[in-house]
């Protein structure tokens, strides 16, 4: 069995920036990679990186996060915590997680910078994969 978390919105979509989301969609993998377990955590609002969530995710067995926009702070807090991070995904979180279990999803290779914009920096980017 493996978990996995993505920031998730009310309408269970992939929420654009995982610091900001309402909520973390947890979804429990068998061995016939078949989703068994699907629960939700409310986010705690605030900065990705500063929250507790990583450890959160991580004490509930979470090993992989898919996400939409993150920021590399945030990245650094979920690998430290044992999570491997994907970024770019968008759409909606139980048909991300099976085309992630089939195979289909990698990671963008892009940070989001928003958070970055957010304390200022001036940069105007737009997460998106």
């Amino acid at each position: 069995m493996k978990k996995i978390a993505i920031p998730v919105t009310k309408s269970n979509q992939v929420d654009d920036h995982f610091g900001h989301c309402e909520f973390y969609g947890v979804y429990t993998i068998s061995e016939k990679n078949e989703i068994v377990d699907v629960q939700t955590i409310k986010s705690e609002q605030g900065c990705g990186c500063k929250s507790n969530i990583a450890s959160v995710l991580s004490d509930s067995g979470v090993t992989i996060m898919l996400a939409g926009g993150i920021g590399g702070g945030a990245i650094n807090v979920l690998n430290n915590s044992g999570i491997k991070v994907i970024r770019g995904c968008s759409g909606n979180a139980a048909d991300i997680v099976k085309q992630y279990i089939e195979g289909k999803i990698s990671d963008s290779g892009e940070s989001c910078l928003q958070h970055e914009q957010h304390h200022g920096n001036g940069q105007d980017h737009v997460c998106n994969h």
